[in-house]
């Protein structure tokens, strides 16, 4: 079970008086996550995750990890440093890479510290025994640190210099599997940010120095968002502003039903999907051998999900300017328990039920979703206050109306709801029933009634 009083949880405290010096734009989320202590900078663009928050990309990893297996991923890791010339041969390197780090080893030879692996992964097949047709479609994922020269690094891990993402890569025999293989995996992106239940949207998108034929993104609104979105009220079409040539301009039509009700907003992009044709397979020579027996170039799609941006940007959109509000799936403890202060009156007989409470709780929710403040030494109300900013979605206080009835009643502050005061059993069921929420969410399957995913229907 996990302890308040043990957690590394270094809070931001700015002394009274302090002219604090703005640096920077901050966004909503960074400052919570810095001034609670669950993320520290590290050097310009950089991040620590502090144990709280490592605890929520963690599951986010785990949740992304499930859906890529149930769209037929295989995990492997791929070495960070990529050869340069590996990028010289997908024409790449030709490009404009003012945003990439280029190291060398003491040899003199270039490597690039990746921002995205299609040269790699490609080149790992190009040199692996001859693929049969009959092993593919191949769809290989991994997650791992990335890297990107931030001209202005700016929201915490919303734009950072390093970030973690999960990149997978799929191999086809030809473009029409590999499209069947571009909508399974983008059924498993769109479940996934269904289960987050934040508002997103999924739009038609440029694919830029990627290359390929089609390119889709996935957005978070919010008003920090570095993307101009478009969207039409008549046929729900949506597109990034740059699918129209216009950062500035509204186009007056839409691309899709030429009608004149296109909209703005700004959206922070946390996926993108990319069908890649044989950009890479075939300057790099990545083949297969068909029915015939002869080679024939592998046909590609590429899939990122944003790790800790995902993270972020659902904390941007969800919580509000003094308190956290995560995705259920994500929140880094499902209850928060609070016990009463040392030396008060109600203590003994309170500190029973507390003990009675962790050992039903740890059997409906499992002792790693516990956080017991057992920080006795502090008041109800501070320790409270430090629970209802961390944004825990259950919080139950142990205090002096337990004890002061011939049925104890608890508090329990549901986070972004109103104090309520209930038995412990009315509490209990609350918990349970916030535990089988989660279970649904996690047990959705592709063929579910699917939430709409326009901007239309984000406010």
């Amino acid at each position: 079970m996990n302890k308040a009083s043990r957690l590394f949880w270094p809070t931001l405290v700015t002394p009274k008086n302090a002219v604090v010096k703005q640096t920077e734009q901050l966004s909503r989320s960074q400052k919570l996550l810095t001034d609670l202590g669950l993320v520290k900078p590290g050097s310009n663009g950089t991040y620590q995750l502090m144990p709280i928050a490592q605890r929520s990309i963690d599951k986010c990893i785990n949740l992304v990890q499930r859906n890529m297996q149930e769209a037929g991923g295989q995990k492997i890791s791929l070495p960070v440093l990529t050869p340069a010339q590996l990028w010289k041969k997908s024409g790449r390197l030709d490009g404009d890479i003012s945003e990439f780090y280029m190291v060398r080893d003491r040899s003199g030879k270039q490597f690039l510290m990746s921002p995205t692996h299609e040269e790699a992964v490609t080149a790992m097949l190009a040199t692996t025994a001859p693929i049969s047709y009959r092993q593919l479609p191949l769809r290989l994922f991994q997650i791992g640190p990335k890297f990107r020269d931030e001209l202005k690094s700016r929201f915490g891990l919303m734009r950072a210099k390093e970030f973690l993402m999960k990149d997978m890569y799929t191999f086809d025999v030809t473009m029409e599997t590999a499209r069947n293989t571009y909508a399974t995996v983008s059924d498993a992106y769109e479940r996934f940010f269904r289960q987050l239940e934040v508002p997103f949207v999924k739009v038609e998108a440029d694919t830029g120095m990627m290359g390929g034929s089609l390119s889709h993104e996935y957005h978070f609104i919010s008003p920090v968002g570095e993307d101009t979105l478009l969207q039409c009220s008549n046929c729900g079409y949506a597109g990034n502003a740059e699918v129209f040539g216009s950062d500035t301009e509204t186009p007056s039509t839409c691309p899709s039903c030429q009608g004149p009700q296109l909209s703005r907003v700004r959206g922070v992009e946390v996926a993108h999907t990319f069908l890649l044709g044989d950009k890479y397979s075939k300057p790099l020579g990545a083949t297969f051998l068909s029915t015939s027996g002869k080679p024939e170039t592998l046909v590609m799609g590429c899939y990122g999900i944003g790790i800790t941006r995902v993270v972020a940007a659902a904390l941007e959109v969800l919580s509000t300017e003094q308190e956290l509000r995560w995705p259920k799936l994500l929140a880094p403890y499902d209850v928060c328990l609070i016990g009463p202060k040392q030396g008060s009156k109600e203590q003994a007989t309170a500190e029973s039920l507390e003990n009675e409470l962790l050992q039903t709780l740890t059997q409906i929710c499992g002792p790693e979703e516990i956080l017991h403040d057992e920080r006795k030494e502090l008041t109800i109300g501070k320790r409270l206050l430090d629970a209802k900013r961390l944004g825990h979605p259950l919080t139950i206080v142990v205090g002096g109306k337990a004890v002061q009835q011939e049925t104890p009643n608890l508090e329990l502050h549901a986070s972004g709801a109103e104090k309520l005061e209930l038995d412990v059993a009315e509490v209990l069921s609350l918990v349970a029933r916030h535990v089988r929420h989660k279970q649904k969410l996690l047990h959705e399957q592709q063929g579910e009634l699917r939430i709409s995913q326009t901007i239309g229907h984000v406010h």
